[in-house]
């Protein structure tokens, strides 16, 4: 990388960890000037405007996401056990965001009522998260893990709502154990929907 592509990629860095505790909206070339030690003119070098940095770093967001949890879970064998992979590096993730926030929560409180491109961008990465845990539920259901009337996006939205919840006691609440709950959780759920033997 050229120095110019280092310098930027240590700003994106840095307004990856500033927007994870303060929230996109917290983002300023301000404030990101001060922790980098440059000049708000050297900041706007490399990103145009805010939105330009914002829109950056939410890329950046998703693609440690996919990296971290997507592409692992996906070389797991298709059915139950890639599902359950995606949920367990979800969990770890979350585990990890609990200290730090989440951007996809954090940004979806944000711009919940705020049209304009961050909505649209950060609308787009949870939708593309959304369905690929949908195709993984109806592969589950095609290799006959789970029964043939599992409701694939009742499925997605109860696992949603498990994230949400460790979300809020881990991270709000700061109640021990809460990731051992949501992975109890997302076993009950699974046992709702599992193929069993006698169902066959």
């Amino acid at each position: 990388m050229r120095k110019g592509e280092l310098t930027r990629a240590a700003i994106l860095d840095m307004a990856l960890d500033l927007a994870s505790r303060d929230g996109l909206e917290g983002l300023t070339i301000g404030l990101l000037a001060d922790k980098m030690n440059m000049s708000k003119s050297g900041v706007f070098a490399h990103f145009g405007s805010r939105e330009d940095l914002q829109l950056e770093v939410l890329k950046l967001y998703h693609h440690r996401f996919e990296q971290e949890v997507f592409f692992p879970s996906v070389k797991e064998p298709r059915g139950i056990q890639r599902l359950q992979a995606m949920f367990a590096r979800w969990v770890k993730r979350v585990s990890v965001e609990v200290a730090s926030g989440c951007i996809y929560i954090s940004g979806a409180v944000e711009y919940d009522d705020r049209p304009g491109p961050i909505r649209e961008e950060l609308m787009a990465m949870v939708l593309a998260w959304q369905g690929a845990l949908l195709r993984c539920v109806k592969q589950s259901v095609e290799c006959g893990d789970l029964k043939a009337d599992t409701d694939p996006q009742q499925l997605v939205y109860e696992m949603y709502g498990l994230i949400l919840a460790l979300h809020h006691d881990g991270r709000f609440l700061r109640i021990p154990g809460s990731l051992e709950r949501a992975a109890k959780g997302f076993e009950r759920v699974l046992e709702t929907y599992r193929m069993t033997v006698n169902s066959h």
